[in-house]
């Protein structure tokens, strides 16, 4: 180990290492203490040794990073399999022979790639530990220096039955109709869920909501990371996290080649939710297309929409005559559960005016959202200098 500028006893390949996940190519934070802490749980010093030839977005060949690092590809290559395929730090893309390897981003990516499991039994100590990590880097809020102009990859659906009768409703405001898209699906365990259940701070909800369809689900199915399931099988799923006051997500895109991920989320856990419950930045969530109708003139103000509400955008506020139910629609994501909750239907939900359908694959979102992503990369990156 060497002493390398502020953070003594830290190797330099740890330190190269958490350069890397720092770069706003990649979404990551400035370099602190969490960061540099979740990096060495991460790698051990040989793995270090070698990742840190792993460039933000540069796919290197097994024989490409022993070159690099000065050591036989025979020993390079089965710690990159490790790291690819029992730990899943690290992305491992193309055919036998012919792989490349690559970093993610701490999140999205590293963080779901490594809690991804069938179970919650099957997460260990060393998952533990890196919960525990990972919570404390994001809870530095820095995900929300890259949402100044949103990037809007996923999208929150409406609760089904707060849209039941709703003639404006799109198919892609309805899950069982995107679903007709895919003919594979994989189940497994919520990882933001998990992760909080890990450090003993957990909500009680359900964990196995997380639902992968299309082609993606075949590798995690023969991996063993998600459990085979049929279509009617998540929506069983879906309609259970409903009852248990969860939220379905989707990708916001209406593609179907290369399959698409859903979950079902709560406002404690869920990190896109928290960027708006904890850190007031909802950039990663597209604007809804249904918003709750306040009708205060049958309002009796038992508050069950308050307590159904996940985000904190309804709220009893005053005293006496004067108290009142107000609906903060800068927090809303127009799931629809205040809706149900409601036992006088005071609630109903009407589509909001501007709203734009979700891309209609994944070129017309990257069309719609790199400039985003671009300018968001940029300042950050000037915000350091």
């Amino acid at each position: 180990m060497t002493t390398v500028g502020e953070y003594p006893g830290v190797s330099t390949a740890h330190l190269e290492v958490a350069r890397n996940y720092s770069s706003p190519l990649m979404q990551g934070p400035a370099m602190c203490d969490e960061l540099v802490a979740l990096v060495r749980h991460m790698y051990t010093d040989e793995e270090a040794d070698i990742v840190r030839h792993l460039k933000p977005w540069k796919p290197r060949s097994a024989s490409g990073l022993a070159k690099a690092a000065g050591r036989p590809v025979e020993e390079v290559r089965p710690v990159l399999e490790s790291l690819a395929r029992e730990k899943f730090l690290i992305l491992a893309v193309g055919r036998a022979g012919r792989t490349f390897y690559g970093i993610m981003p701490i999140v999205p990516g590293t963080f779901e790639s490594v809690l991804i499991r069938r179970s919650p039994e099957s997460a260990t100590p060393w998952h533990r530990r890196f919960a525990e990590l990972y919570e404390e880097l994001f809870d530095t809020g820095y995900v929300s220096e890259y949402l100044r102009k949103p990037v809007d990859p996923v999208r929150y659906l409406p609760v089904g039955e707060s849209i039941a009768h709703e003639p404006m409703a799109l198919p892609s405001d309805r899950l069982e109709v995107i679903m007709e898209r895919f003919d594979e699906f994989a189940v497994g365990v919520c990882q933001c869920r998990l992760s909080k259940e890990l450090i003993g701070n957990g909500c009680g909800r359900m964990l196995e909501t997380c639902t992968v369809m299309g082609p993606v689900a075949r590798p995690l199915i023969a991996d063993g990371r998600m459990k085979q399931a049929s279509r009617r099988d998540v929506l069983e799923v879906k309609a259970a996290a409903e009852k248990d006051g969860l939220i379905t997500w989707m990708m916001n895109s209406e593609s179907s080649r290369f399959g698409s991920c859903a979950c079902s989320c709560c406002g404690c856990c869920c990190g896109a939710l928290r960027q708006i419950s904890q850190f007031n930045a909802p950039g990663f969530i597209a604007p809804p297309h249904f918003m709750p109708d306040v009708d205060l003139s049958g309002c009796k103000q038992c508050e069950k929409c308050v307590e159904a509400c996940q985000m904190g955008a309804l709220a009893m506020l005053g005293e006496g005559k004067a108290r009142l139910l107000v609906h903060k629609s800068e927090r809303c994501i127009g799931c629809g559960l205040c809706s149900v909750a409601c036992p006088d239907g005071n609630l109903p939900m009407r589509p909001v005016s501007g709203y734009r359908e979700p891309p209609r694959g994944w070129f017309t979102y990257l069309t719609r959202y790199v400039p985003h992503y671009i300018s968001n990369v940029r300042t950050v990156r000037a915000a350091r200098r």
